[in-house]
């Protein structure tokens, strides 16, 4: 889906006299804050995934900046490209998130290279000992974050430091609304370079910028901005670490089964306004497998609080509920708990998760988004992994699996990881000269939207409470950001 209505031509003729008046400043602010005022409002997400005409405003904010930055520069003259170093521009570098993984995996893939990390700090502080904690054997990567200042500052730092540099390839992983990042890295600057498609569910910058490779993690991202968007792009499966041990199986042979569930995600992917709560529906798994349920990921004060209400509501132990703000290894925790099957987060799917249950050997369960592909994640999990949209359909599933049908899922599951996301299927891509010859796995035909669902869960969010609720949301958000524009001293961190 496009931009093209008025509004947006608008704001783009503002962005555009802020430049001819030399304020690159409020240009590029212009476009970060229609930005985030879209990937705050819930009706927009995974509806809206691109526009033309703020790719190509970011591109000519770039280029005004950098002709600039040459004229201040002369007579210096153009560094060779360096052969040896790669470069990744981050928003930011965090501890949660697929994104973070991707970059990692990235650098581990090519062992021989040099690694830099440039931060914007657009999305936010990054977190400086999570960077040390992952690289600390490591002597071929640093991290550099933006100094303090506003967004001309950091694009001024960006290009500056491109320049100066001259990477062999630069990997643009931004944030969704970061600005910054793609004005930096225009054609005029004479480097390869690879769009990261991991900002999927949201309007992202970046998604039209033809002089980058558009390189996309999943299934559903690539059929979508091939099919529909009409780019040129490549499909680089997410991969993970092989850390298969043999595990104790748990599976009764008679009656129900006490199964162990788990699920892997934060509060910004299961505590979302939809037609059916994750906090409302785990009690109801527990109450139909009589086993435990393995939540990993941060979830907030309140909704733990509904959570261990619902579980006391329905005389269900608290202790049945696991609750792991965050582990090192989510592959790990799901073998050391002994799970049976992984229920795919919802209302939005978490992919990287994904992807390491089914490597772990496990059996997974999907569920089918109101209305969106993406948020789904059907494609990424084997074909025959049951699927539900009906939350009476997902207990009745739970309640007649057999210890047969979950070690039969158990091996497609693992047969899934090997073929798709085993790790040295991203090292045999960049030892291909950025090319690997793999199959991109069909879309499912079971998908069903529910507009009319989809209906009437709109209509729920035009309330006073939600708006309040939603514009105190951005508030916090643009103090975030604020926070980190005046920030003093560039980190810049060695191993």
């Amino acid at each position: 889906m496009h931009f093209s209505m008025q509004p947006l031509r608008s704001l783009i003729r503002r962005a555009e006299s802020a430049l001819d008046e030399g304020d690159l400043n409020c240009a590029l602010g212009i476009v970060h804050g229609f930005v985030e005022q879209i990937i705050t409002n819930p009706i927009c997400t995974s509806q809206i995934y691109a526009s033309r005409d703020l790719d190509a405003l970011c591109l000519t904010i770039g280029r005004h900046h950098l002709a600039g930055l040459v004229r201040a520069l002369r007579p210096l003259r153009m560094a060779q490209v360096n052969k040896s170093l790669n470069v990744y521009l981050v928003s930011r570098l965090q501890r949660s998130g697929g994104h973070s993984r991707l970059v990692q995996d990235f650098i581990r893939a090519q062992p021989c290279k040099e690694h830099l990390i440039l931060s914007t700090e657009v999305g936010g502080p990054s977190d400086a000992s999570y960077f040390v904690k992952c690289f600390a054997e490591e002597g071929n990567i640093r991290l550099d974050r933006a100094p303090g200042g506003n967004m001309k500052a950091r694009l001024n730092w960006l290009q500056s430091t491109l320049l100066a540099l001259r990477p062999e390839h630069v990997y643009l992983f931004n944030h969704h609304q970061d600005s910054v990042a793609v004005a930096a890295l225009v054609p005029e600057l004479g480097l390869a370079g690879s769009f990261c498609h991991h900002g999927d569910h949201h309007l992202c910058l970046g998604v039209y910028t033809p002089h980058l490779a558009h390189l996309d993690f999943h299934p559903m991202g690539y059929h979508y901005c091939r099919s529909e968007l009409g780019i040129d792009n490549s499909y680089l499966p997410l991969t993970f670490e092989d850390k298969l041990t043999a595990r104790a199986s748990q599976y009764v042979t008679s009656g129900n089964p006490r199964l162990t569930t788990a699920t892997a995600a934060r509060f910004n992917k299961v505590e979302l306004p939809y037609y059916v709560s994750y906090l409302d529906l785990i009690p109801e798994v527990l109450a139909t497998t009589k086993g435990r349920h393995l939540h990993i990921g941060k979830l907030t004060p309140w909704g733990l609080r509904r959570m261990h209400a619902n579980l006391s509501r329905k005389g269900i132990p608290c202790e049945r509920f696991i609750y792991m703000e965050w582990s090192p290894s989510v592959w790990e925790s799901l073998a050391a708990h002994q799970v049976d099957i992984y229920l795919a987060s919802f209302p939005y799917g978490a992919a990287l998760t994904l992807i390491e249950a089914m490597g772990a050997g496990l059996p997974v369960i999907m569920h089918q988004h109101l209305y969106s592909r993406v948020l789904s994640c059907l494609e990424l999990a084997y074909e025959e992994a049951f699927s539900w949209a009906d939350p009476q359909a997902l207990l009745n599933h739970l309640a007649h699996l057999t210890p047969e049908s979950l070690q039969r899922e158990g091996t497609l599951s693992r047969r899934r990881y090997e073929q798709h996301h085993r790790p040295e299927i991203l090292k045999m891509y960049f030892d291909g000269d950025y090319c690997i010859d793999l199959a991109v796995p069909s879309l499912r035909k079971d998908f069903q939207p529910r507009w009319d669902e989809w209906a009437a869960w709109v209509e729920s969010q035009m309330t006073w409470c939600h708006l309040c609720r939603l514009n105190g949301f951005r508030f916090l958000r643009k103090l975030r950001l604020w926070l980190s524009s005046i920030q003093t001293k560039n980190g810049r961190f060695f191993l």
